[in-house]
Parts: structure tokens; sequence; C-alpha cells
């Protein structure tokens, strides 16, 4: 069926009261809009739905939602009685129709005969991924568009173990859901009903507890080995984070921390914000301003559904310095393995785990300590996913992380978590204040040590149908004619991912290594419209790895823009 078939479908199946309705209204005289709403269903993937919200099989809609939980409900029911017994759990993040979409999936999942669990209002990423094993339940979906515009929301799939669902349970899940017929197949009982008949329950208090207790006993040092005085800035970018950093920080005894007034509560429009992504420096503009007036060192802000984590370090200059996520990573792998051995608790069995694409910087700092760093496709489900196979192999999972500001503490939340990284850098920044160091001192001790390295991570944004095109024909263009030789270093070492590698499973990844200790990466977002690029060097000193990375950066940039 093309676009102009659904979209009159659509049109015959709306009741004109449907505020969607008017939507399609709007544009029945714009072929490309049409186009572009209507060309492909929004497609689930290993990540679950993502997309614009609005009228279309290309958005995220009560439509798409409705289509996508009676078909995961079917997949669940297909695995028996007891799956269908111990439910799922479901979570929203601030954004517009997040909630009600959560309440469309519960009554959903209740009317099918599968118990359903819901938080009372918005809750952390990584609180539903531990509560999907505090409960024990089969399933569990977060509706949420991460750190993505606005004008964006998504629909997360969990599985049992607590993670994001893996690619043999989602192509499970997608077939279910192809077969859904969203005007006609969808079953759904008023939330209101089903919370009265207990078919679903609306969790309490004590889970939440039991979420931060769980998060606090990640603490490497107790408070009598902190600064606790130590001035220091939060946001929570207007989303998830708020109440549970506070309580955090409060039970953890921090006296002198500021949190953001005007990004403090939620906003789906993220009025002061406008990109909620805090990998983004001008996220971080109030945050600097109360940085400034209360002498903050360190800054920290955790995105709308607060499972990523980034920060700004105070230099010696007193300027606020953005840490990309490879080098929050350096930090805190250093932290925890230090912490470890100084306590003797360091195990002899220790195991990492990052993506193909974060730096290999923290893999030299873990071998320091005699922990293996093992590598991972991008994503937490794929990070975290290892995790039951490390325990197999006799391994002690210690830290996960990638460079996209994730990070994940424990075994028991398999997902990134920024409350628990927030925990864990304050205390760090407290830990190393209390010997006379600030975070700043002690991130140039680690490149003094292990290596100058550079870290850069630019993508491309190229949206729409026209996009996605160009895209695809940028990584064909690439594959097609590698490069031997990038800003005057030799290509020694190609890996084409597209059929799997050694125990990476296939993936739309390039990754080249030059002569020069320099390597970089090159794929196509899965849960966004863009190409991303990942370039790492090591060289004599940070300024000269700047200036080698800047250079690589250039001339593949330059190669890649210029496919039409």
């Amino acid at each position: 069926m093309d676009a102009m078939s659904r979209f009159n479908l659509w049109r015959q199946k709306l009741s004109p009261q449907d505020p969607l309705f008017a939507e399609l209204e709007d544009i029945k005289d714009n072929p490309g809009e049409i186009e572009e709403r209507f060309y492909q269903e929004l497609s689930f993937g290993t990540a679950g739905l993502r997309g614009k919200i609005g009228a279309g099989t290309n958005r995220m809609n009560v439509y798409t939602v409705g289509k996508a939980t009676q078909g995961i409900a079917r997949y669940i029911i297909s695995h028996g009685r007891s799956a269908m017994d111990r439910g799922v759990v479901i979570a929203h993040d601030p954004r517009h129709f997040s909630k009600e979409f959560s309440q469309l999936a519960a009554g959903i999942f209740a009317a099918n005969g599968i118990q359903a669990y819901v938080f009372p209002d918005l809750r952390p990423t990584p609180e539903l991924a531990f509560m999907i094993r505090k409960l024990g339940t089969t399933s569990g979906i977060n509706i949420t568009a991460s750190h993505n515009p606005k004008d964006y929301n998504g629909y997360k799939a969990y599985w049992s173990d607590g993670c994001q669902v893996s690619s043999e349970i989602a192509d499970g899940m997608y077939r279910q859901i192809q077969a859904v017929d969203p005007f006609t197949d969808v079953q759904c009982m008023p939330f209101d009903e089903g919370v009265k008949s207990g078919k679903i329950v609306v969790l309490g208090p004590e889970y939440d507890r039991a979420y931060l207790d769980l998060v606090e006993s990640m603490a490497i040092h107790d408070w009598n080995e902190l600064d606790l005085d130590i001035p220091l800035v939060y946001t929570p970018l207007n989303g998830a984070g708020a109440v549970p950093f506070t309580e955090m920080m409060k039970d953890r005894g921090f006296r002198s921390w500021h949190i953001v007034e005007e990004q403090k509560d939620p906003d789906p429009d993220f009025t002061t914000v406008g990109y909620p992504n805090p990998e983004a420096p001008a996220a971080f503009r109030l945050s600097e301003e109360l940085g400034r007036r209360t002498g903050a060192e360190l800054l920290m802000a955790t995105d709308p559904d607060a499972d990523r984590f980034a920060i700004e370090l105070r230099d010696d200059e007193g300027n606020y310095i953005p840490l990309n996520g490879n080098q929050t990573g350096y930090l805190l792998v250093n932290y925890i393995l230090e912490g470890h051995r100084d306590a003797g608790t360091l195990p002899a069995n220790g195991a990492m785990v990052k993506s193909i694409v974060t730096s290999t910087m923290s893999t030299i700092i873990a071998e320091a300590y005699g922990v293996r760093m093992f590598e991972s496709l991008t994503g937490f489900k794929n990070i975290c996913g290892r995790i039951p196979e490390l325990e197999k192999m006799g391994y002690q999972y210690l830290f996960g992380y990638e460079e996209s500001v994730g990070y994940a503490a424990c075994p028991e939340i398999r997902d990134k978590d920024g409350i628990s990284a927030g925990m864990l850098v304050a205390e760090a920044a407290a830990y190393y204040r209390r010997q006379g160091k600030t975070l700043w001192h002690v991130l140039q001790e680690l490149y003094e040590k292990y290596g100058f390295f550079a870290e850069d991570e630019p993508n491309i944004i190229l949206e729409g149908i026209a996009g996605a095109e160009r895209i695809r024909r940028m990584m064909k263009h690439v594959r097609e004619n590698l490069p031997k030789e990038v800003a005057g270093a030799r290509v020694v070492k190609v890996v084409d991912y597209i059929n799997g590698y050694e125990d990476i499973p296939a993936s739309n990844v390039l990754r080249f290594w030059l002569d020069n200790d320099s390597w970089f990466a090159i794929r196509p977002s899965g849960t966004e419209p863009k190409i991303k690029f990942y370039f790492y060097t090591r060289q004599a000193s940070r300024q000269k790895a700047l200036a080698v990375n800047e250079a690589i950066k250039t001339a593949v940039l330059a190669m890649v823009n210029a496919v039409a």
C-alpha cells in the first residue's frame, strides 16, 4: 500500500471528531507531507518505536501505539498463562501524550488478560528497568523519546531480563504487530476501570524507595571519606530526574548542592532548554549561570527520562568545560576500580563492557587494574545484554558504558542510569576534593598516566525520506570506496560489521584503524534521522591529539558530505 492509499484509509476510518482527523484534513492538498507521514509504518526495531507526534502511520499517535501494544500483548499471550499473570510494568516521561499513551497501553494489556503495573506519575527509565526484575514481570514498556526534541515521542519494549528486547524477541513482537489492524483489532479497557478491577495496579512509594536503596548501595566510599560541603549544581532539564536525584543527594548527605529551579519541574515543551540533550553544551546554560553564583566545581544534567547523564567541570581558570561521554567514562571507570582496589574488593574476574564506538582509553585503564573490557554493539540492550553471558563465563560485571553519556553501574539495573551515574560522579568529586583535587585534575592525571587521547563524535542530521536515502547512499559510497589514507595517515585495518565480526552481531557500522594510533567509525543512528561519526586518537600531548583528530574528522566528513 502506498502513502496516498494509507492516507485515504485513515480518512475513511477516523471519526471527524477525532483530533487526528483534523490533521489529515489540513494536509490533504500537501502530497509531500502525506508522503512523509504515510510512506511507511513507524518501524518497530530493537529499541521499539520513535517518531514525531501526529497523524499518520509514520508518526506516534494512539493508533500506532495501540497497534504496537496489541501486537506485544499477543506475543505475551503466546508464552502462556504464567507470562500473562506476571504481566507488564509501564512507565512514561514528561512529553506530550506520554501519560495518555502509557494509560492506553495499560488498558490494552488489561483487556487482553495481562496484568499491568503503572507508576502514579513519570519515572526515570532506569527505575522501569529495575522494576521489571523487582516485580518479576514478563515485559516492560516505557513511553519516552529520551533526549529528542519536543515534537517526538517513543515506545521502548523490555523483556523479563530487564533489558530492552533482543533482536530475536523484537522480531517475534514485530510479526505479531504487523498482523494487527489498529482500527478493528485493538482491545482496550478504560484505565479507571482497569484500576478498579485490579487488572491495572498503581505502584506505591515503596517501589521508588527500593530503586533508590539499590542506587545508594553502589556507593564506593562512605560519608566520612567525602567532603560533603562540595558545591555542586544539577539540572533534570525539565524531565523525570528531579525527585529521585534530590532524594539520593539528601540521603548521601550532600549539603551544598543546588538544582536549577527553572528546569526542576516537568515541561513537555522544554521551554528553558529547547533541545533537551545533556550532550549538547547549550543545555548547560542555566547550570553555568547558577554554578558561577554558587562556586560549583561540578555541573550535572540528566535528560528527560533520566537515563543519560552529562557533566561540566570547572578548570583551574574558573571556566566550565563540557566533558564528552568518553571522558566521563574514564573518570567513572577509574574511580570504581581504584575504590575497589583500595578497599581490597576488586575481583580477580572483573569485567566491564563498552560499545564498539567508545574510546579504547577506558580499555587501557581497566586492563591496568586487571579487569577485562568487553565490547558490544551500541545501545544498552547490547551492553547490559552481555551481563548474563559474562556471568556464565565466570566474570563479575562491574560497569558498562557508551560514549553517548550512558552508564550502567550494576547488574540489577540493565539499562543506562543517570541517577546512579550522578551519585557516583558527585561522590567522586567529593572524595577527590577531600584529597585536595578536583575531577578536572583527575582527568588530566589520567591522560598523563594512560596517554593523551582526543575524542570527537559529530553527526549529520538528515530528516525525512530524502535524508534516509542520502544516509544509505553515504554508507554505500564509503563501502565501495574504502579510503587507503586519511589526513596523511595510512589505513591499516577496516572492519565492516554488516555481517557481524568475531563475537559482535551484524550491524551497519564501519570501523577504520590508522597507522598513527588513531581510529574512527561511521554508522547510521538506529533511533534518530542522522549519520554518526566517532574519531579517536592517542598522541604525545593533548594538543597534538586534538589537532590530529580534527584533521581526520575534517577529511572523513568532507568525503561523506560529497555524496549528494
